[in-house]
């Protein structure tokens, strides 16, 4: 039977994540099978597994840092919203429905087995299991029926870790209080607490940490610092949406878009040093990129009047009027097209004049499109002739069917993973500087990522000059790493390994 351990937070974004990861990673290093597990996500970034399963992307990041492929039983239930009262529920990487809040909290202990298979799916196939809470177990309206934090440790009987995030300010108060309002059998779970965020001087930081040892009478197990390593995080509150970049080589422009999803398709660009990629709100925040790019959106069809009545889509107009290259993914592609059609209800109802960049139509249809896929750019021409044939691969998630008119011409070729004998479809457009495809994670390819930045290059005149494109795989192999070696220096791994129940001894001779 697999061993166990839990990392809950004192709130969201204290960066169970990363610590998750980390230790994933440091238990793989330390020769042992290892697996994430988060009974409940919510999220907008979600991924597709090779059998058209859908699940969050935070679980396949713990997994890629684990060595292992994801698998829908590492994150049994996704939640990705559509509105700030509902959510679409994924069960299992498949559909259930929409629901309200209040109908999801009566609804979610129907789920239990499913967690409880999911779970016990993985004890028979790995070492060990490293759980993930949500939010904070000390969110009492929400105690009842939860599966996600101390209710999801007692169907584990897992340890729990409970940690901090210093750099918000009143780490102390939030891991006291945290531990205060928990039920009697929930505190004896939690086996020791850690600081995570830190900047600065240890030191300064010791008598703190005593006296909290005698409050909540546990040890504190580490003081993790504000790490730079550029890794996937949680989608509305990723630091990436906001932060500045520098001015660089190439700007990259993308339509920050309030319902965005799947912003991970942009992370193999941002790893490039010549590459600046901006998320951008306001219509006088957009300037004069290189490409500009819309983005996946969980709610197309809201998202484009946003855009309307901010002014984006003017400047975005105007931008491809000066020859600025405009590329669209997935619910992005949709907007650019001359209309969206949503006869069921799928989005809202009703039709909507699209930006009409691309001419196309998309009807919205109930039936979810998911499934990963490979191909390649077709034969171009014009603008974007220099990424003609070269190779990609990604995975579709989206409803809807776009129409070509004929003045359009497909962008890619591609089919799906599940069948070698399956004919190549066309997907997505491509009109005059203009283009657009349904394939999420078309940039993760180095090909396609050199392509792209040379035809940028020659644009701005810089024909023969290169940017330093490592393979994106090899960069999130030394993220891991560097990850795994800031996380083991920082906490003690001699006593989480006791926690669960695994012996020095033991440890070393696997390591053997």
């Amino acid at each position: 039977m697999a061993k166990k351990i839990m990392i809950q937070g004192t709130m969201s974004n204290a960066g169970k994540s990363f610590l998750v990861a980390g230790l994933c990673r440091i238990f793989k290093q330390d020769g042992y099978k290892v697996a994430p597990f988060k009974s409940q996500n919510m999220a907008l970034n979600s991924f597709i597994t090779e059998e058209g399963l859908e699940m969050g992307r935070a679980q396949v990041m713990q997994a890629e840092a684990s060595g292992v492929k994801p698998s829908v039983k590492m994150n049994p239930i996704l939640l990705k919203p559509t509105t700030d009262m509902g959510s679409q529920v994924i069960v299992n990487g498949e559909v259930r429905g929409n629901m309200e809040a209040s109908e999801y909290f009566q609804y979610k202990h129907n789920l239990i087995p499913d967690i409880k298979k999911a779970l016990s799916e993985l004890e028979e196939e790995y070492d060990i299991i490293v759980i993930e809470g949500a939010g904070s177990p000390a969110e009492i309206n929400l105690k009842e029926n939860d599966i996600v934090n101390m209710g999801m440790a007692k169907i584990a009987d897992a340890p729990v870790l409970l940690a901090g995030d210093i750099d918000r300010g009143g780490v102390f108060a939030q891991l006291a209080g945290t531990v205060l309002l928990l039920e009697e059998e929930e505190r004896e779970r939690i086996k020791g607490v850690i600081i995570n965020k830190f900047r600065g001087d240890k030191k300064i930081l010791e008598p703190g940490l005593i006296m909290l040892e005698e409050k909540i009478h546990k040890p504190v197990l580490g003081v993790v610092p504000y790490m730079q390593v550029d890794i996937e995080d949680e989608d509305s509150l990723s630091e990436r949406l906001t932060r500045k970049t520098e001015k660089s080589l190439i700007d990259i422009a993308v339509i920050c878009l309030p319902r965005i999803s799947n912003f991970t398709d942009f992370n193999a660009l941002e790893a490039i040093e010549e590459v600046g990629v901006r998320y951008v709100k306001k219509v006088e925040e957009l300037g004069c990129p290189d490409l500009i790019i819309l983005p996946g959106t969980k709610s197309t069809m809201a998202d484009l009047l946003w855009i309307r009545q901010n002014g984006l889509e003017a400047g975005i107009k105007k931008a491809q009027q000066k020859g600025t290259l405009i590329f669209g993914i997935c619910g992005g592609y949709q907007m650019l097209g001359k209309e969206l059609k949503d006869p069921d209800g799928v989005e809202g109802k009703g039709d909507l004049e699209g930006i009409g960049l691309l001419p196309l139509t998309t009807v919205f249809e109930s039936k979810k499109v998911r499934t990963r896929v490979r191909g390649h750019f077709a034969r171009l021409e014009g603008e974007y002739e220099i990424l003609s044939n070269v190779p990609i691969e990604g995975y579709e998630i989206h409803m809807g069917v776009t129409t070509l008119e004929e003045s359009a011409k497909s962008l890619t070729k591609i089919k799906s993973f599940l069948s070698d004998e399956e004919m190549e479809k066309p997907d997505g457009a491509v009109y005059k500087n203009v283009a657009g495809s349904y394939v999420h994670g078309i940039f993760d390819n180095e090909k396609v990522r050199n392509a792209l930045l040379n035809l940028l290059l020659q644009r701005k005149g810089l024909k023969g000059r290169e940017c330093s494109i490592v393979s994106f795989e090899e960069y999130k192999e030394m993220q891991y790493d560097k990850l795994a070696d800031e996380v083991r220096k920082n906490l003690d791994m001699n006593k989480i390994y006791k926690i669960m129940g695994i012996s020095r001894e033991e440890m070393l001779a696997n390591k053997r």
